[in-house]
């Protein structure tokens, strides 16, 4: 059964069957390599696209019982090490709307929550979710997709741990006021009805801005599954490069993406043979430092603490992904 769940419903290995039937009737060498891209890009669309409905369906209607007044609750009963973990984990529902975790984040720190507790939702909310542990477990694995979160749940404890005890408040700007995210990810609904038509309008907008991506994140991959050499991919990301993961992650950086418009990428190299931390790395790298938040943050936060910040993330980014690689045999 959970072989099936893993392949059939979350891999959707009958949709690449069927696309491959279907081309092949059409006429098209699904084993060329223009026919394999043709291939691999009509799975990974569809497939992707249909977990991300599916998915952000679930996560938004869940979203709806954690508006952030309702969150600031539940982390001002707590303190220390219980209240950084509560945080991180409240992380994993605030995900997929790009404009959420930052603006919550001022909210939170403006109502006086705990400067670790703020920076553990800060570094969980868009790096680990639930959607990453389901379309991990499609794309890599449930031992892969499990241990991903609960490392990435880890980093970001760890992370607000590290920064509560150097004590820097003073490095919080404080003319800003808490921002409302202007989705209706962020409104809370009373009755079932509005839950799920606020749900509904969560996925139609959330497909709206990703689907662009999704198309060009799985092209990309669709060069590199078929087009890249084989050899190429090893001898940069493979054993014989002990700086991948480094590479990896000040490669991710750069770019603006959530983990169903980029996952593409990862899965692509990985099978042409880098090693699983060196992707699992830069899709954390993607998710949880992409440029266009790092300049947010920076406005509403002083140097010091940004480059600490910065820095405790890359460092978790990087042991993970050293982590990932030393036992990759366990994982696949």
């Amino acid at each position: 059964m959970g072989s099936f769940i893993e392949n059939q419903i979350l891999g959707m290995q009958w949709l690449k069957i069927l696309a491959g039937k279907i081309l092949t009737s059409a006429g098209v060498d699904i084993e060329s390599r223009i026919g394999a891209s043709i291939h691999f890009f009509i799975y990974d669309v569809i497939k992707i696209s249909i977990l991300l409905i599916v998915l952000m369906f679930l996560i938004a209607y869940v979203q709806s019982y954690f508006p952030p007044e309702r969150s600031k609750k539940i982390l001002s009963r707590c303190k220390g090490f219980p209240a950084r973990l509560i945080a991180a984990l409240l992380g994993t529902v605030t995900s997929f709307c790009s404009c959420s975790s930052i603006p919550l984040f001022m909210g939170f720190t403006a109502a006086g929550l705990p400067l670790g507790v703020t920076f553990s939702f800060l570094i969980s909310s868009p790096m680990v979710d639930f959607a990453s542990l389901f379309l991990l477990t499609g794309i890599f694995g449930w031992k892969v997709a499990v241990a991903y979160v609960v490392l990435g749940l880890i980093v970001a404890v760890a992370g607000g741990t590290v920064i509560e005890h150097l004590h820097m408040e003073d490095q919080i700007k404080m003319f800003f006021t808490p921002v409302k995210c202007g989705c209706s990810c962020s409104k809370a609904k009373t009755t079932q009805k509005q839950r799920l038509v606020t749900s509904m309008h969560s996925v139609t907008d959330t497909l709206k801005k990703v689907f662009p991506y999704i198309l060009l994140s799985v092209g990309v991959g669709a060069v590199i599954h078929n087009w890249i050499p084989e050899s190429w991919i090893i001898s940069t990301l493979g054993k014989k490069n002990p700086f991948g993961v480094i590479l990896a992650v000040f490669a991710g950086i750069p770019m603006y993406s959530e983990i169903f418009s980029c996952i593409s990428i990862p899965e692509s190299l990985l099978a042409k043979g880098a090693l699983l931390g060196v992707v699992l790395s830069f899709l954390m790298a993607v998710t949880m430092l992409s440029l266009p938040s790092l300049i947010m943050l920076k406005k509403v936060i002083k140097t010091k603490l940004f480059v600490i910040f910065v820095s405790i993330c890359v460092t978790g980014i990087i042991l993970v992904g050293y982590f990932f690689n030393a036992f990759e045999a366990l994982f696949l």
